[in-house]
């Protein structure tokens, strides 16, 4: 079992799973519009099947649209 920070919320994962798994576990609905971070590093989006390790502290980041200047 691996215990993991998700966006600051501990969650424990009873299987080994990848980073692209953890979008799906996570219910993310728009994965395309989400960033990765990997204990504070962008994760391209070709490494989302790297391996979440125990300890890890993950941060999905979410693209956002619209303003004025």
């Amino acid at each position: 079992m691996a215990k993991i920070t998700v966006n600051g919320e501990p969650q424990e994962l009873e299987k080994s799973v990848t980073l692209a798994e953890l979008l799906v576990l996570n219910r993310i609905t728009q994965p395309d519009m989400v960033s990765i971070q990997l204990n504070g590093e962008f994760v391209y989006k070709e490494d989302y099947s790297r391996t979440v390790n125990d300890g890890d502290e993950i941060d999905f980041l979410y693209f956002m649209g619209g303003g004025n200047i």
